[in-house]
């Protein structure tokens, strides 16, 4: 049996809140969405941080290059911020889904419900009617949560075409560890669908890699024990199977970083900033940690609207 969906989610979030809490970066919203942060070490503070501001760079030079007239869908997004984040940055997506399971999309329909702080930015986006929330889903004019198992095609597909996703759009797929907890046949399949129907289209993909050395059977191990199977392991070897598992299904380009190059490419002020907010005796457990998760991203550009320049800064 998985681990639930609901407790990893709620796991995550306690960390990403704690990092918040110590200053790492800035969001004002996810203190509606958890009640209290975990405390971690300096270098997974670290390594939240590289990650958040990975992806968000990558977003935002998407939005950016297609002047926001685009489509946002954000597979397994749990208690995600991103798009009240990037609607208060003046980059707001002409839609933005994020899909995920019942039992997360109905705590998280509940909480944007009761949270004014949460449900007005959505409101004020949307315009005189209502938000509809109900049946443990969100829809507004720009921004929709919904239900659906992201090892089942066909739902996500019936899903997204209920709030009319368009395939000539550009359109940005973001997944942040959920490929890797699906059977390789099922993410392919999502992976191959995902890069054949959409003539512009982006893949984020955040998750392990390098799990064959003796670090990454040590983290696939403890997590079996949680019964947390990784059913996806075998895309996560090197950062070339990351990179292959797009190449092989429909997509134009690829390319992939590990979390420690990543972080080098973040802005060097800021990085000054990060890490002077907590004291690390060794660098050892970082270097480890960032070696053993990467960003991989894909780009299928049949319309030449520049793709394929979207990166980091080496």
């Amino acid at each position: 049996m998985q681990c639930s969906v609901r407790e990893y989610r709620k796991g995550v979030l306690n960390k990403i809140y704690f990092a918040v809490q110590q200053g790492y970066w800035k969001d004002p919203y996810i203190q509606f969405l958890v009640k209290a942060g975990e405390r971690k070490a300096p270098e997974i503070n670290r390594g939240y941080y590289a990650r958040t501001e990975g992806l968000r760079s990558l977003m935002r030079q998407f939005l950016k290059l297609t002047h926001c007239a685009c489509q946002i869908v954000n597979l397994g997004a749990g208690f995600d911020t991103n798009f009240w984040l990037l609607k208060d940055e003046g980059l707001l997506a002409d839609v933005f889904v994020e899909l995920d399971m019942r039992a997360v999309t109905s705590r998280k329909c509940h909480m944007i419900r009761t949270r004014s702080k949460l449900l007005e930015p959505v409101q004020a986006s949307h315009g005189s009617e209502p938000v509809v929330i109900e049946d443990a889903e969100l829809h507004s004019t720009h921004y929709h949560i919904m239900w659906a198992d992201m090892r089942d095609l066909k739902q996500v597909e019936e899903k997204l075409g209920q709030v009319g996703l368009d395939k000539n759009k550009p359109t940005l797929f973001l997944s942040e560890c959920v490929l890797v907890y699906m059977p390789l046949d099922k993410s392919n399949s999502l992976v191959k669908w995902a890069g054949t129907n959409f003539s512009s289209a982006l893949f984020l993909n955040y998750e392990p890699v390098n799990m064959g050395d003796r670090f990454g059977h040590v983290m696939v191990e403890n997590l079996r024990k949680r019964t947390c199977a990784l059913a996806g392991v075998e895309a996560c070897q090197s950062l070339e199977t990351q990179k292959a598992r797009f190449l092989s299904n429909g997509w134009e380009g690829a390319a992939a970083m590990d979390m420690m190059s990543v972080y080098r490419s973040l802005p060097a002020d800021d990085l000054h900033r990060i890490e002077r907010l907590e004291f690390m005796d060794e660098r050892e457990p970082l270097q480890q940690l960032m070696d053993h998760y990467c960003i991989a991203w894909a780009w299928r550009d049949v319309n030449k609207i520049g793709l394929e320049s979207i990166g980091f800064n080496r």
